[in-house]
């Protein structure tokens, strides 16, 4: 283990410093909304925010503060990805609902950064281009395959880079070449967060947080939620949990597999030791299938690594440390950087790997966001919003799909250990 990552780190996110999330504290639960909102991340306040512009009354509640879970947890990055391919994408609903599909994880990248523009929201938002990196000589070969011929490339979306130009994009010689994804971005999730709370509040939303859902009832004209803090009465009811999905609203947690992903803060480095490592502060991932995520901050003086260091979950210690063993595994030179945050949040995926937004039994939903969740969950929040006010114009590709579980699942991952273990012991066979 190592000693650089030690008992003086800090076991909350580096995104919090000097934010407070939370919003009026105190704020009464009403006896009856609208529409209730569960779960106050990206998803959640996006969907009040159209519901609210939309004229109708909306309450937003969350176990904890406002963003608390993933959405002020994550590394920051946006991205327009999709777990399956195209051919993958074919083979299950047709060439047409494919293209669809993936035209989907282009737009919710594209409309993130207009979101962010147009709402004026300061979050350090920038399209800084990803690379994203071979682990092995046979994962380059599958990424040829999957890019090399494809629209993206032809679009100027997608560049391919060798083993011999990787300098160029990142200090290590550990890949083996990779993919330079241009027009992906990064932004500060916590700042984002906030921003969106304040639109969404501004615009009539009510938050109360807090305010834990403990029991959710069909009833004559609507749904009874019993909270926390109390009962109310509300017409319509989104659920926008995703990670964090509890035992309320069982049917939903089955199709959801809570997974921890872990991240780490470096000391402030070097100008000199940045433009080494990051000389295009891009952000980062590879196709290991337990994959790392990193970039560097927004102020360009520390990197933020992230990753799954462990069979089953595990505590913020174990995991700073082993992250700067992986860490330092890519760039040698970090071998002595002291970490000065360690944290984690909980992703959701799927069982088919993709995005879900529906409606089940009167009450609307969208989640699993399969780790690319910081313009796919903003996007179909957004979308989501429309549909509940019934408006056309909140159709997706992604409406009418299945939404699968697995017999004996329900909402604890019990398998999880074993599928890290066989993934991890691939990505280290370089499959």
């Amino acid at each position: 283990m190592s000693e650089f990552a030690d008992d003086a780190m800090r076991l909350t996110p580096y995104w919090w410093e000097g934010l407070e999330l939370l919003p009026d504290k105190g704020r009464p639960l009403p006896d009856r909304a609208e529409v209730v909102v569960v779960g106050a991340g990206y998803t959640g306040l996006n969907a009040a925010l159209q519901i609210a512009r939309g004229g109708r009354r909306v309450l937003v509640i969350d176990a904890e503060a406002p963003g608390w879970g993933c959405s002020s947890r994550n590394g920051g990055q946006v991205s327009s990805g999709l777990k399956p391919d195209r051919a993958r994408l074919t083979q299950r609903y047709g060439a047409e609902r494919a293209a669809a599909i993936l035209e989907l994880g282009r737009e919710s990248l594209a409309w993130t950064g207009r979101f962010i523009a147009e709402e004026g929201i300061d979050c350090a938002y920038r399209v800084c281009g990803k690379f994203h990196g071979a682990h092995s000589r046979a994962a380059f070969q599958r990424l040829l395959r999957r890019y090399g011929e494809g629209p993206e490339l032809d679009r100027g979306e997608i560049r391919i880079v060798p083993r011999e130009e990787q300098r160029e994009e990142i200090g290590t010689d550990a890949y083996h070449g990779g993919l330079v994804f241009t027009r992906h971005a990064s932004l500060d999730p916590a700042r984002y967060l906030r921003g969106l709370l304040a639109k969404a509040q501004a615009a009539g939303a009510s938050v109360v947080a807090p305010c834990r859902l403990e029991e959710l009832k069909r009833e004559a004209g609507g749904w009874r939620l019993q909270t926390s803090t109390g009962s109310l009465q509300a017409e319509e009811v989104v659920m926008a949990t995703n990670g964090y999905s509890g035992p309320a609203q069982p049917w939903l947690r089955r199709r959801v597999i809570p997974i921890g992903s872990y991240i780490i803060a470096t000391e402030p480095l070097a100008p000199e030791v940045m433009q080494r490592l990051m000389p295009r502060q891009r952000t980062v991932t590879d196709s290991r299938k337990v994959v790392y995520y990193y970039r560097s901050s927004p102020d360009g003086r520390r990197i933020l690594f992230g990753g799954r260091v462990s069979h089953g979950e595990t505590d913020a210690h174990t995991s700073g440390r082993r992250l700067h063993q992986s860490m330092t595994a890519l760039f040698p030179e970090l071998r002595k950087t002291r970490i000065t945050h360690s944290w984690s949040g909980f992703v959701a995926y799927s069982f088919d790997e993709l995005p879900h937004i529906g409606r089940h039994e009167g009450l609307h939903y969208a989640m699993g966001y399969c780790g690319s969740g910081v313009g796919l969950s903003g996007y179909l929040g957004m979308k989501l919003g429309r549909q509940v006010l019934r408006e056309s114009d909140g159709a997706t590709a992604l409406d009418g799909l299945d939404f699968p579980t697995r017999p004996l699942y329900h909402g604890r991952p019990w398998f999880l250990p074993v599928a890290v273990w066989y993934h991890r012991t691939r990505d280290s066979l370089g499959f």
